[in-house]
């Protein structure tokens, strides 16, 4: 019964929401993070679900812009389904998202989901959507209810100068090597947990060709490697793909990394795994404020 009046409380206050003036910044060849959490229901339960995707901002035409989903996943309690097709738009000037396609589950079954979101609120480095829509497995329909925060990763300018830019600089914090130990706290919450901040910066998104470096100021050596993540695989949570590998950096040394190709990668250390890094690869573009009455049309 509790849950019953939480569930339509929640609804009560989503509903509200659609009513408020909400603008968002999106433009084409840009990052961002989805990530939230809600419910899933049938007649008979209601699952708790959490969603955690990697988009990539394509093609424009008129008020509507295409995404792709890189990578990410979404869960119903305790399974966990990995992102396989999955495809979506901004519509109306980032008014709303719509997000079709298959998800696969750890037993290999193919799942369909198609989820239609509203925006409803913001701040000055995200914006909140409201969700509803259905996750359809080979067993049952669920409805579903979120409330997410779209963000985009921090962009990182190339100096026109032939001198190092700090800017290109990340820096491996101190204490990093032990989970939740870090002497820089830099994180978020969510209903489940905090996220620490292991780096001087964990989210970026620069130009194909962009050279960073990275800095060790840990006591102990470190590495990175870029690789797909195994959400909610303990023992092997990352396997690696090869395009990064940087060996070891040893307390107080640094070491420079090169994305030549454009692209969503994951860099991560193997010794530390909760240690990672999101790093966006796409040519840069102007940003289009969405939102703001512009009729540009279908």
């Amino acid at each position: 019964m509790k849950l019953t009046i939480s569930l339509l409380t929640l609804l009560v206050v989503f509903s509200g929401y659609l009513f408020n003036e909400s603008f968002a910044e999106v433009s084409e060849n840009q990052a961002f993070l989805l990530e939230g959490s809600g419910f899933a229901v049938t007649e008979e339960e209601i699952k708790f679900t959490e969603i955690d995707l990697g988009l990539s901002s394509q093609d424009q035409r008129g008020s509507t812009i295409n995404f792709v989903i890189e990578d990410g996943f979404i869960t119903l309690d305790d399974e966990e389904f990995t992102i396989s097709e999955l495809e979506g738009k901004f519509l109306r000037e980032g008014r709303y998202i719509r997000i079709n396609g298959n998800v696969e589950s750890s037993g290999g079954f193919d799942t369909t989901i198609s989820f239609f979101g509203r925006l409803v609120a913001e701040s000055s480095d995200a914006v909140v959507y409201g969700f509803t829509g259905r996750i359809t497995t080979p067993d049952d329909t669920y409805k579903i209810i979120y409330t997410t925060k779209l963000s985009t990763l921090s962009k990182i300018d190339v100096a026109q100068t032939t001198e190092k830019s700090n800017e290109l600089e990340i820096r491996i914090l101190r204490g990093s090597s032990t989970q939740g130990g870090s002497d820089s706290y830099v994180g978020l919450t969510s209903s489940h947990s905090t996220r620490l901040g292991y780096f001087s910066t964990d989210r970026i998104s620069v130009e194909p060709g962009t050279t960073i470096t990275i800095v060790n100021d840990d006591a102990v050596s470190h590495s990175i490697l870029s690789g797909k993540e195994n959400y909610g695989d303990r023992h092997d949570p990352f396997d690696p793909d090869g395009r990064i590998s940087t060996g070891d950096i040893a307390p107080g040394d640094s070491i420079e990394i090169t994305f030549d190709d454009a692209g969503f990668y994951r860099l991560y250390d193997p010794d530390y795994p909760w240690m990672k890094i999101v790093a966006y690869v796409f040519p840069s573009s102007d940003n289009l404020v969405l939102g703001q009455g512009q009729n540009l049309g279908n």
